[in-house]
């Protein structure tokens, strides 16, 4: 369990954004799967299950983006450094 505790502190921002956006997305998906369906259960199972593969989905892609920006500032500062 302390594992699990270091990774939420350590990716505390990024694990708040993924589950705002998590909320969101249910609820927009809720909205158009009722739409189109027309059926409540259809609607939630829809609504549930695909934004909850999303949230997964974003949290990876968030931290590829991070190791991507630390990547470049130790290039900046690597071409900073004197020859």
């Amino acid at each position: 369990m302390t594992r699990i505790r270091q990774i939420a502190s350590t990716h505390s921002t990024t694990l708040a954004k993924t589950a705002s956006y998590y909320l969101i997305h249910i609820s927009v998906a809720a909205m158009v799967a009722y739409a189109v369906t027309g059926n409540l259960m259809a609607s939630l199972t829809l609504s549930l299950l695909e934004p909850t593969v999303q949230a997964f989905a974003f949290f990876f892609h968030e931290k590829a983006w991070e190791r991507r920006a630390a990547r470049r500032r130790e290039t900046v500062l690597a071409d900073l450094q004197p020859a």
